[in-house]
């Protein structure tokens, strides 16, 4: 995206202030009807901001998006951090965050009281039978969106995908230092690239029962700290989409801590498709089922603390950064790696999700939807799917 705004704010400065109101409004009002993942919800941000509201200057945007990609955390949720930042400092940026995370989270935890108190009704297990496959399906097209647009044609970066995928796949958890190894190959590599033409040129214990209370009965001081941090450094491992952390939430919350079943794990992903916002706010639905309210307002606090604080901090000397060749190349390899992960996921919840013939067709009648109807919303698709699982759960 050019430097100059001229073009497309047609002014040559910033924009004027943005009364606070109309700018937690207008985040408010995404993360309440925004749907369709991190590209659609940036894609409105600069066509709202940008092109029609001009509350946000093309450099701008351009800054935050590159320091959303950059910077560990999810990508949406970090863009609009900055661009309250960018229009109303530090206060613009706290309520900008909450604006666009609240409603999503407020949606969620509506969702786990119900699963929580009916998860058990046939009718819900038939719905999430249907959607647990579609969920495989766009989570499928999800990687292949990522693939094409965090790696392109490089032929090293492909190959950490393809890597990662495989780890992923085999292992059925993500593995840190296989993701730093990416990254330092990837620098690496560049810097041998850019060097050789050179040369030859007791929360627990006061507060009610019912909100720490969850699948397991009620939580310890010691299961809410672990929440708390656990989702914390999950958040440093989300790099560009909100899906990467997909894998890393199995390994974890299914393998490491058995906190959810497969079945509850992959309800977790599906009840974060079919609401609006960023698609990590399923941490506070796991938190939830974990914990009760506390518990799924620590993981939300966990995941999304972090991602505010890179952008607060980074963003008044970010442009400095954006020149850095070698921190450039680094985060490509992490990023390659993410989405390798992302792939190998598909893997790993595919085999829980498609059991038999019919939940095979309704992950291929969704990824064929996905692919040939535009502009189609998948929480509607997610809805056609749990409706499709009940019927053939309880009228087969």
């Amino acid at each position: 995206m050019a430097r100059t705004n001229t073009a497309v704010t047609g002014r040559s400065g910033p924009p004027a202030s943005v009364p606070l109101a109309a700018l937690t409004s207008y985040f408010l009002r995404l993360g309440t009807f925004g749907f369709g993942g991190p590209i659609a919800l940036t894609a409105a941000m600069h066509r709202d901001l940008v092109q029609e509201r001009r509350w946000v200057t093309a450099q701008e945007y351009s800054e935050g998006l590159a320091l959303a990609q950059l910077a560990p955390g999810p990508l949406a949720a970090q863009l609009a951090v900055y661009l309250g930042w960018a229009r109303r400092g530090v206060l613009g940026a706290t309520l900008a965050g909450v604006a666009f995370v609240g409603p999503s989270f407020l949606m969620v935890t509506v969702l786990s009281v119900f699963y929580l108190r009916f998860g058990e009704l046939g009718w819900i297990q038939g719905a999430f039978y249907g959607i647990g496959a579609a969920v495989i399906a766009i989570v499928a097209r999800g990687a292949g969106k990522l693939l094409g647009s965090s790696v392109g044609r490089d032929p090293l970066l492909r190959g950490v995908v393809l890597v990662n995928a495989l780890v992923v796949a085999w292992t059925e958890a993500e593995i840190l230092w296989v993701f730093a190894l990416s990254g330092g190959v990837v620098l690496a590599w560049r810097v041998v690239r850019e060097r050789a033409p050179a040369r030859g040129a007791t929360v627990a214990s006061v507060v009610p029962l019912w909100l720490v209370t969850g699948l397991h009965g009620p939580a310890s001081d010691a299961m809410l700290a672990r929440i708390l941090g656990y989702f914390a450094k999950a958040a440093v491992v989300v790099f560009g989409s909100g899906l990467a952390v997909v894998p890393f939430l199995h390994g974890g919350v299914v393998g490491d801590y058995a906190w959810l079943s497969e079945r509850q794990f992959l309800d977790a992903v599906a009840v974060s498709m079919i609401t609006p916002g960023p698609v990590v706010i399923t941490v506070a639905f796991i938190g939830y089922l974990v914990a009760g309210p506390l518990g799924g307002l620590l993981a939300a606090f966990g995941m999304f603390l972090p991602t505010y604080l890179a952008v607060v901090l980074a963003a008044p000397s970010f442009h400095r950064l954006t020149a850095n060749r070698h921190l450039k190349a680094a985060v490509d390899g992490v990023t390659a790696a993410a989405t390798g992960a992302i792939a190998g996921a598909v893997v790993v919840l595919g085999r829980r999700a498609i059991t038999d013939a019919e939940t095979g067709a309704i992950a291929l009648a969704t990824l064929l939807v996905l692919l040939r109807v535009r502009r189609v919303p998948e929480p509607l698709v997610i809805i056609a799917a749990g409706a499709v699982g009940v019927a053939l759960t309880q009228l087969g």
